[in-house]
């Protein structure tokens, strides 16, 4: 077990997110997808018993100029106290700037 992962945060979900900037990445790069979907084995193994994979936003660049529902769902979740960890490949899947829309 993953010291940093308390009792206290596998008594709430983890929320993976998967993302791809582009429609080219969805159908073209199968292997990122495929790791990104296999986190919410990661956080099941760690112990969570509540996981959520959001992935609203295939497809949907990061730069702030594109809508993104999913994040905005990631950030009403994370607000609500609920979310004891979100799971991602990298942080840039969830922003690429930092002010703005797209911004955690």
């Amino acid at each position: 077990m993953n010291t940093r992962i308390t009792p206290d945060h596998l008594s709430r979900a983890a929320v993976v997110y998967v993302r791809q900037s582009t429609i080219a990445q969805v159908t073209g790069n199968l292997e990122s997808q495929r790791r990104q979907y296999d986190l919410a084995g990661a956080a099941a193994t760690a112990g969570f018993a509540s996981v959520t994979v959001i992935d609203d936003d295939l497809g949907r660049s990061g730069s702030g100029s594109m809508e993104r529902p999913g994040f905005e769902r990631l950030v009403a979740l994370v607000c609500s106290g609920n979310v004891g960890a979100v799971y991602c490949i990298e942080a840039s899947r969830l922003a690429r700037n930092g002010s703005g829309t797209g911004t955690i």
